[in-house]
């Protein structure tokens, strides 16, 4: 056991790759508080552990991290095949419980020996579980900021495209009105001049040109003398 505690010790140099593989592609935003916080503490932390109390109760948390970060460098190796395996990364969000919960398992565990004594340091118990408690919160942040945030931006996203597309059957049905409209008015515009074209055409008459001009009676008069001389004739 002390011979696999040690490896666990090594493999947290190891880690350190993640970090300049970050640093040589230039994403700086994965550098993040909890990446450098939980990569820079583990080297040290575990030292302890190796250097005085391998074995036995300290194999615990080790040997669920390890279990977990076969997990997440699996994530990683398929992250790295290229964008035809995207769509066998669903998981990460649950990546990233697993790794919660590990640590709360590790609280437990590393807690219970401040009510069971089991001839391990009481100093040590605080340094595991107070670890886990720094990393419980570190790693709930980075849950909450990364897949709520998400979730807030799908959901605004959604919003957007219902008032879109509402607002857009709103001007459809306005540009549609618009138009009845507008063949309306043509359509009364055309009685209106066929209206005015049937009376010009029936300025022909002399009845009603007179009329127009108001010499109607004398119209009557001169059509009624006309018709009494060729009586007399």
């Amino acid at each position: 056991m002390v011979h696999a505690c040690w490896w666990y010790y090594f493999s947290k140099f190891t880690e350190f790759f993640d970090t300049f593989f970050f640093v040589l592609r230039k994403k700086s935003s994965q550098v993040s508080t909890l990446h450098v916080i939980h990569h820079g503490c583990m080297p040290m932390s575990v030292w302890f552990g190796v250097k005085f109390t391998p074995g036995g109760h300290s194999t615990f948390f080790g040997l669920l991290n390890t279990f977990v970060h076969i997990v997440m460098y699996t994530y990683y190796l398929f992250t790295a095949l290229g964008p035809q395996f995207q769509k066998y990364l669903w998981w990460k969000k649950y990546l990233t419980g697993l790794q919660m919960v590990q640590f709360v398992l590790i609280m437990v565990h590393a807690f219970q020996l401040l009510f069971i004594d089991c001839n391990y340091p009481k100093a040590f118990v605080w340094w595991i579980g107070m670890h886990a408690v720094m990393f419980f919160f570190l790693f709930n942040e980075f849950y909450q900021s990364t897949y709520k945030a998400q979730k807030l931006k799908r959901e605004a996203a959604n919003k957007k495209r219902e008032a879109d597309a509402l607002l857009l059957k709103q001007q459809q049905q306005l540009s549609n009105g618009a138009t009845h409209t507008a063949n309306g008015s043509a359509t009364s515009v055309a009685s209106a001049t066929n209206g005015s074209v049937s009376v010009g055409n029936g300025t022909g008459n002399k009845a009603a040109d007179y009329y127009v001009r108001g010499d109607l009676p004398a119209e009557i008069e001169l059509t009624h003398r006309s018709n009494t001389a060729g009586s007399v004739q």
